[in-house]
């Protein structure tokens, strides 16, 4: 999640991304999205279990930032907000 391209980016993990990416953007939950503002959904990844999908998130936190910029490019180049796409 983000505010704009290149700005402030928040890592997480869910079993309901639709559910989740809702409640930061309609400011449900007061938590670090809410604080900055962070409603669009530029990357996202599905796991097999929740397993491997907490533990790709701690890696992926552990990473530089460039790098987290360069995975969110390879995907969405243009850091468009991805869940207009995953809520049909």
């Amino acid at each position: 999640m983000t505010n704009r391209s290149h700005g402030v980016l928040y890592t997480g993990v869910t079993s309901d991304v639709v559910g989740r990416v809702y409640e930061h953007k309609q400011h449900m939950v007061k938590s670090f999205t809410k604080k900055y503002n962070l409603e669009r959904l530029v990357y996202y990844e599905l796991h097999e279990d929740m397993y491997s999908a907490i533990t790709r998130e701690k890696n992926i936190k552990n990473w530089k930032r460039q790098w987290k910029i360069e995975l969110i490019e390879d995907m969405n180049p243009d850091w468009f907000d991805l869940y207009e796409g995953i809520v049909a």
